[in-house]
């Protein structure tokens, strides 16, 4: 069966900027994820236009939105030129969690990176990357809680692709929560969420 895996070549899809649909943030913000977690900052590391740090400063959070590129039309609080995956400290110290849809190529570097930081990383993934040998460091000792999307998303596409359209993603996607703290017990949660508004 197919899940929607298939994607455009990495050739092709230079620093795989897909920009994140509002109520996918929006659906995080919902979960009261963010709220246990985040008394000062949040940091979005490959922020692109701007996407979720947008919606999250709409919510009232504080955000710290980075990028290694400096896109044309992004929003203009982005910093950009910053290699996150050879940041040793947050440039912000009141950062206390990372929030991103990281490149999908980097997505386990980005992770494990963050951990390395000693901050709590959240994610939005496609659900099958709970699956994979290559990740069993991450899946197996630092993800704490799944937040799958009872719906499909709308469609990501490509910055700048000028194809056909699809109205939403042919796979589903989900917001992973990782801990830097190795977890004692032996599962994780996986709670389910609408990307709709209520």
């Amino acid at each position: 069966m197919r899940q929607g895996a298939t994607r455009g070549k990495f050739s092709e899809r230079g620093f795989d900027l897909y920009q994140t649909p509002p109520c996918a943030t929006q659906a995080l913000i919902r979960t009261g994820e963010l709220s246990r977690l985040v008394k000062l900052r949040i940091w979005e590391p490959a922020a692109g236009l701007g996407a979720i740090s947008r919606e999250l400063k709409a919510s009232g959070y504080q955000t710290w939105a980075s990028d290694l590129c400096a896109y044309e039309g992004r929003d203009l609080d982005i910093s950009t030129g910053i290699d996150f995956l050879t940041r040793h400290l947050p440039i912000d110290d009141r950062v206390e969690v990372i929030v991103t849809n990281p490149p999908y190529k980097l997505a386990d570097q980005f992770i494990r990176h963050g951990l390395s930081l000693g901050l709590p990383v959240i994610v939005l993934l496609r659900l099958m990357a709970i699956e994979g040998a290559g990740r069993s460091d991450l899946i197996d000792k630092h993800l704490v809680r799944v937040w799958a999307g009872i719906e499909r998303l709308p469609f990501m596409h490509r910055e700048g692709w000028a194809g056909p359209r699809n109205s939403n993603s042919g796979a589903p996607f989900a917001w992973f929560v990782f801990d830097p703290q190795p977890r004692s017990s032996l599962g994780f949660e996986v709670r389910r969420m609408s990307w709709r508004v209520a």
